[in-house]
């Protein structure tokens, strides 16, 4: 069988599934939600084993350490997972909903229903979690899924995949098996003959690096979400608490890095830059992070005893480092913070640390970004955090859905049209 078969086989299987979910009553969608929470929490073990394995993959391939982070699963991130089914399975469902509803003079009532998408690929490297939340959110709302993870975490991705689909069959009649599949070849060429089926898949959704989304959109020939990058900024404005502005940047930093929300520029206002720097930078080095300083302040750090420091190159601040790097720029204030951020940034997650609220609210009225923060850590840009359960992915697109994407953007609508025998004239 070719690769554009066994791909058909796959796909024509999700269509048919993504029909018979239609037939699950909210109540039995819960159910199954619920037994794949006790079959995750029940196989910790199989499931460490299993991602101890991949892990050995990971550090073959030369994934850094971060990377290697993001691929690990440890008993708090395999019991999160269990968590967020759960959490998942106590959200409305948010198909069949109206959303919308009209009388026509003729006597038509139009409504706007809540539905489906259909068919949603799912493409993502290393975090094995993302399996179990792709795969709960899909099903919640209605829609098969095919789950294409890297071949560093395949044992995990198999296994979680096979442990809900599993459990959900156990736990409730009429389950259809082939609603939640995991692409099973590593072949490269499985990806573009996927996404060549334009009768069968009807969302591709990628989650990952700028190389992988955008090869993804490239050879895509159905509809694609994406954000190619999260270049996420911290501005610190001269009216900043600097305790609070610290707290902020640690975090934005260094609680993940790997993350498409960490921060990667932190822009200061040239006013406090003399006393917060060499505060933050030294809050900073308790990480190990290498800062790609501008002329400005590689003085005022050097001054300061710091050593982790390399002159910022014009292409650093458009790049993505997930790890424990970063780019630093002095601004004369924050209509310069705004200037670079629109030149700079991907759109995605960007915060301003102040308590002059009219500043504040300039910066957010001005940055274009799926999130904007007002003295907050951009780490918050996450569906789980939005109270939205579990996430499928961030958008930075504009036109459909933006910034985390929960059940909600799962759905599109039907036009329903009652009639009594109606014609048009």
């Amino acid at each position: 069988m070719t690769v554009l078969e066994s791909m058909t086989e796959l796909a024509r299987a999700a269509k048919k599934a993504s029909r018979e979910l239609a037939a699950l009553s909210s109540d039995a969608k819960n159910v199954a939600l619920n037994a794949m929470a006790d079959a995750i929490e029940a196989n910790v073990p199989a499931l460490q084993e299993a991602n101890a394995a991949d892990l050995v993959t990971g550090k073959e391939l030369g994934l850094s350490e971060a990377m290697l982070d993001r691929l690990q699963l440890t008993e708090p991130r395999i019991l999160a997972m269990a968590r967020g089914l759960r959490e998942v399975a106590a959200l409305p469902d948010p198909v069949g909903r109206k959303l919308d509803e009209k009388r026509r003079p003729n006597g038509l009532r139009i409504e706007k229903i809540s539905s489906p998408i259909g068919v949603v690929v799912i493409i993502y490297e290393s975090r094995p979690n993302v399996t179990a939340d792709a795969a709960s959110l899909c099903f919640k709302s209605g829609n098969a899924v095919i789950l294409r993870g890297g071949k560093e975490a395949i044992r995990s991705n198999v296994l979680i995949a096979r442990l809900m689909t599993d459990a959900a069959r156990n736990a409730v009649a009429g389950f259809p098996e082939s609603a939640i599949q995991v692409v099973p070849t590593a072949d490269r060429e499985a990806i573009p003959a996927l996404l060549s089926l334009t009768h069968l898949v009807d969302l591709c959704m990628p989650r990952g690096g700028e190389g992988l989304i955008r090869a993804v959109t490239a050879c895509s020939k159905v509809p694609v979400i994406k954000h190619y990058k999260g270049v996420c900024h911290v501005f610190v404005d001269r009216e900043a608490d600097l305790a609070m502005a610290e707290a902020i940047v640690v975090n934005a930093k260094c609680q993940r890095p790997s993350t498409c929300n960490a921060m990667e520029t932190l822009l200061v206002d040239r006013s406090i830059a003399p006393g917060f720097l060499p505060q933050v930078a030294k809050a900073l080095s308790t990480y190990k992070v290498k800062i790609h300083a501008d002329e400005a302040s590689i003085g005022i750090l050097q001054a300061a005893g710091q050593t982790n420091l390399k002159p910022v190159q014009p292409t650093d601040y458009e790049t993505e480092y997930n790890d424990y790097e970063m780019n630093l720029r002095v601004v004369d204030g924050v209509e310069e913070a705004i200037t670079h951020i629109g030149d700079h940034g991907s759109a995605h997650s960007d915060a301003i640390v102040t308590r002059n609220e009219k500043t504040a609210r300039r910066f957010l009225s001005a940055i274009d970004s799926a999130a904007v923060y007002w003295n907050a850590s951009t780490r918050f840009t996450d569906g789980g955090e939005f109270g939205m359960g579990a996430e499928i992915g961030i958008s930075t697109d504009k036109v459909g859905a933006r910034g985390p994407m929960g059940l909600d953007e799962l759905t599109t609508y039907r036009w329903l049209v009652y009639g009594q025998g109606q014609v048009r004239q």
